[in-house]
């Protein structure tokens, strides 16, 4: 009996630019900065983040392993080789989030905020990775 083999077809897309993937590392550092800054903040018990937690009914022993968890996910998504995974992680903690901001009341700044991050990860991944832009092909 013949192997069972699978081959997928992914369209050729354009090499990255230059400016494209200065660009895309401009972005990356400064999500990954903030999102590195929010998961430590969160891990360490900063004190405004026991207030905010607080405030949203969320308990002390959780923040640390969702700092925990988005320090794992941010991780992958800095790994060439696992960023979309840690893209599509990443995509549902900010989910959560935007859920959490809705559930407390917050404003819509914060509701949105979360959404702002998401579009900045998936875009600075895309402008780096030619194998997500062959998938989706917003502009050719």
């Amino acid at each position: 009996m013949a192997a069972l083999t699978t081959s997928y077809d992914i369209p050729a897309s354009p090499s990255t630019s230059k400016a494209g993937l200065w660009t895309s590392r401009i972005l990356t550092g400064l999500v990954a900065a903030f999102l590195a800054f929010d998961a430590l903040t969160k891990i360490f018990k900063e004190r405004h983040v026991l207030a905010a937690i607080a405030e949203m009914g969320i308990s002390v022993s959780t923040i640390v392993w969702i700092g925990v968890v988005l320090l794992a996910c941010l991780t992958l998504y800095l790994i060439p080789r696992t960023s979309i995974l840690g893209a599509m992680l990443l995509t549902g903690y900010l989910g959560g989030a935007v859920c959490a901001n809705v559930l407390a009341h917050h404003g819509v700044f914060e509701a949105v905020f979360p959404i702002i991050f998401g579009v900045l990860i998936w875009g600075a991944l895309w402008l780096r990775e030619p194998r997500l832009r062959a998938l989706a092909p917003f502009v050719r």
